[in-house]
């Protein structure tokens, strides 16, 4: 198995079975029974590299390889005896979902790059690959969405896919310290966020021009 390989999946279990826990966890905050842990792990492990797949067109990687089924339902198992002994179960998914945040836009952009996908469709699969998982747990499960925390979330993952794509653009690097590179730039950037609630600034609405004004402008008439 070559170096690039290796890397990838090694990331790509790690990202499914960190995502996959938290949607685990999510399902003990819910006091779900084991198959809907099984199905919220599932969903959430496999969801953003399904996404992927289908986009690029290529053969959706759990379907080729089964064993990252079998990580979604260990994690799930493991989560279903051990979730009771966390102190702030919503803190570990936050921080869980960042860890496999900052492996997915790795693997989703290094599997675009390899299949001759230019570096902005792998900046995009990166992104989409690392927060689609989260964005469908939330969404399924009727918890406040990670999107819609003030916090930095997909400006991580797209931090990540550039440094990534655009190392292995350069070719300064080999692989293996490109991807290292990446998941620490990513898990810094939403590690702080987290932290310290770094955020982007916001759009501030402004009030619309009134009735008056409109016609002043002449956009309305008295007729």
């Amino acid at each position: 198995m070559s170096q690039v390989n290796s890397i990838e999946l090694w990331l790509n279990y790690a990202g499914v079975f960190l995502f996959a826990a938290t949607g685990a966890l999510v399902a003990s905050r819910r006091q779900l029974d084991i198959v809907a842990f099984i199905f919220l792990a599932s969903l959430t492990g496999i969801g953003g590299g399904t996404l992927r797949d289908l986009i690029l067109n290529t053969p959706v990687f759990w379907v080729v390889d089964t064993g990252y089924l079998v990580a979604c339902v260990t994690a799930a198992v493991c989560v279903y005896f051990t979730a009771h002994l966390l102190e702030s179960r919503y803190r570990a998914i936050l921080w869980l979902d960042a860890i496999g945040l900052a492996a997915y836009c790795v693997v989703g952009a290094e599997k675009s790059l390899a299949l001759g996908f230019s570096p902005s469709v792998a900046i995009v699969t990166g992104i989409l690959t690392a927060a689609m998982g989260g964005v469908l747990r939330d969404m399924v499960a009727g918890e406040p969405s990670v999107l819609m925390r003030k916090e930095i979330y997909v400006t991580a993952a797209l931090a990540g896919s550039v440094v990534y794509t655009g190392s292995e653009a350069l070719g300064y690097f080999p692989h293996g310290v490109s991807a290292l590179i990446s998941v620490c730039v990513t898990l810094i950037i939403r590690g702080c966020a987290l932290q310290f609630g770094w955020s982007m600034p916001t759009y501030k609405s402004r009030p619309g021009r009134t009735e008056e004004e409109l016609k002043r402008d002449g956009i309305i008439n008295d007729e």
